[in-house]
């Protein structure tokens, strides 16, 4: 009975190296490792828009005289040129869907009026 555990103990052991038998082998090289930089791709081309708004309040181009009233759509410049005075105050910055906001302040006598901007079109007016 002691030779049939041994025996079965032998198998054991020799069952258990089997599976790590091929994890000494040395006969695979190494992966070869890439230094490079990886290249970023080109940035996407810019939105043809048309002027904007600088954050001074100017426009960035010769503004088109296509717009007859302030209404939602219009353009940033479209509005500046139709109130005929630069704004009181400009804020530019970018949504988290990646799209262009301004908001653009103009205090009136007794009244404020902020336009919102998205993409360079009037989206919403609040007095």
């Amino acid at each position: 009975m002691r030779r049939t555990v041994i025996g079965i103990a032998l198998m054991g052991l020799a069952s258990a190296a089997l599976p790590l038998a091929g994890c000494s082998s040395t006969d695979r090289a190494a992966p070869p490792v890439n230094l490079a930089t990886p290249v970023k791709p080109p940035p996407p081309p810019a939105p043809a828009w048309g002027p904007v708004l600088a954050p001074d309040g100017s426009c960035t181009g010769s503004v088109p005289a296509t717009a007859t009233g302030i209404a939602p759509g219009i353009a940033e410049c479209e509005l500046v040129r139709l109130k005929g005075k630069p704004p009181t105050d400009v804020l530019v910055g970018e949504s988290g869907r990646g799209q262009r906001e301004v908001q653009v302040l103009y205090t009136e006598p007794g009244a404020k009026e902020l336009y919102f901007f998205v993409n360079n079109r009037l989206d919403r007016i609040v007095k």
